[in-house]
C-alpha cells in the first residue's frame, strides 16, 4: 500500500549573491523570509526560507545562495520551472509590477481557465505565476510590496522535465500515491489529493534534450509532503523495499527529510509538515535573525563571520515596527 502525499511542501533552487535573492523574493515576488539558516551540510552558506505569514508547507521555495556560483543550465532531468498561484485577473498588475523592477515577463500560457505569466529571478530560475479560474482558498502573505489582493497564494506546480515521462509519472503515481490528471500538448498533469494548486506537477517529455546542470539558477529538489515523522518512516520503508536508494530520515529542524531520485534524474524529498518554522523564533521575529541548529550553535561565531551580512527589509516583519512605534510614542507621552 502506498502512503499518499498530499502535494508540495517546498522547492530548493540555487542562487547567487544572497542579498539580491532577499530583495527580490521579499520586495519583487512578495514572500515572507521565514527563516534565515545556513546550510546544514555546508554552514557556511545561508539556507534561505520564503513562504506565507508563517511559511506553511505548499508555500515555501528556498534557496542555498553562493556568491560568485557559476550559471546553471535548465535541461532533462531537472525541476525546469516553479509556479506559484496568483488571483484570476491578477496578471496585468505583476505585469506592471515587475516592469517597474525592471524584470522582462511576459503571458505564456493562456487558456479556458488558466493564465501563466513567465519570468525569471536575478540568477535566471525560471518562475510562472498562474492565475486561474478556481478561487485559492490559501491566504496569503500582504506585504507592503505586494497587496493581498494579488498576492501569491502559495505554489501552484513544479514542472519537471524528463527523457522518458511515463517512468516518471509511475512514480509520482505508484511510489507517491498521486493521480493523473490530464495530459496536454505533451504535458501530463498529475496531482495530489482534489488536484487543487500547490498539488500539482507537470511532467514534460525532452527525450533529446541535454541534460541540464545544477547550478546557479537551477532547481536543487522538489519536496512532497508528508503529515509527521512516523509516516515518514513506513513510506521509506516502502521506497527501500521497492528498489530506491533513500537517505536515512535527516532532521532539517523545521521539518526531517529523506531523499531519493526518480528514474527521469529529478532529486525527490519527502519532508513532515511538523513542527514548522516558529519553534525557535516567534512568528512576528520569523527571517530577522541568523538562526542555527542545536549541534551548530558552538560554531556560531564562526558562522556568522563565513557567511555575507545581509540586510531583510523591513517589510518582512511589519508587526515589530508597529510595536517599535508604540513603544516609542509611549515613552513620549
Amino acid at each position: 500500500m502506498t502512503v499518499q502525499t498530499s502535494g508540495l511542501h517546498h522547492v530548493t533552487a540555487i542562487a547567487g549573491a544572497p542579498q539580491r535573492n532577499i530583495d527580490f523574493y521579499v520586495t519583487g515576488l512578495g514572500l515572507r523570509l521565514v527563516k534565515r539558516t545556513v546550510n546544514f551540510d555546508d554552514p557556511g552558506t545561508y539556507h534561505l526560507y520564503y513562504g506565507d505569514d508563517s511559511g506553511r508547507p505548499g508555500s515555501l521555495l528556498t534557496f542555498f545562495p553562493w556568491a560568485g556560483i557559476r550559471s546553471g543550465r535548465t535541461g532533462a532531468g531537472q525541476s525546469t520551472t516553479t509556479a506559484f498561484s496568483v488571483p484570476a485577473g491578477s496578471l496585468g498588475w505583476w505585469k506592471a509590477h515587475f516592469a517597474a523592477l525592471g524584470v522582462e515577463s511576459a503571458v505564456t500560457g493562456r487558456s479556458s481557465h488558466e493564465e501563466r505569466l513567465s519570468l525569471r529571478d536575478p540568477d535566471g530560475l525560471q518562475l510562472d505565476l498562474v492565475a486561474s479560474s478556481t478561487v485559492d482558498p490559501r491566504n496569503p502573505w500582504d506585504s507592503a510590496s505586494v497587496p493581498a489582493e494579488f498576492a501569491v497564494r502559495g505554489q501552484h506546480s513544479s514542472v519537471l522535465t524528463v527523457a522518458d515521462p511515463a517512468k516518471t509519472v509511475q512514480v509520482l503515481t505508484a511510489d507517491l500515491g498521486m493521480h493523473v490528471i490530464s495530459e496536454t500538448d505533451g504535458r501530463i498533469r498529475v496531482g495530489a489529493g482534489d488536484g487543487a494548486a500547490g498539488n500539482l506537477v507537470d511532467v514534460l517529455a525532452d527525450p533529446a534534450g541535454e541534460p541540464g546542470l545544477t547550478a546557479g539558477g537551477t532547481v536543487h529538489h522538489v519536496a512532497f509532503r508528508v503529515p509527521d515523522r512516523a509516516t515518514q518512516a513506513d513510506w521509506r520503508e516502502l521506497l527501500v523495499d521497492r528498489g530506491y536508494g533513500v537517505t536515512a530520515i535527516l532532521d532539517r529542524d523545521y521539518f526531517t527529510s529523506i531523499y531519493f531520485r526518480e528514474p527521469g534524474g529529478v532529486l525527490f524529498e519527502i519532508a513532515t509538515d511538523t513542527p514548522g518554522f516558529d519553534i525557535d523564533e516567534p512568528l512576528l521575529e520569523l527571517g530577522r535573525s541568523l538562526k542555527l541548529p542545536p549541534w551548530l550553535e558552538p560554531s556560531r561565531e564562526a558562522i556568522e563571520n563565513s557567511v555575507a551580512p545581509v540586510t531583510v527589509p523591513a517589510e518582512n516583519n511589519p508587526g515589530l515596527a508597529e510595536a517599535a512605534a508604540l513603544a516609542a510614542a509611549a515613552a513620549h507621552e
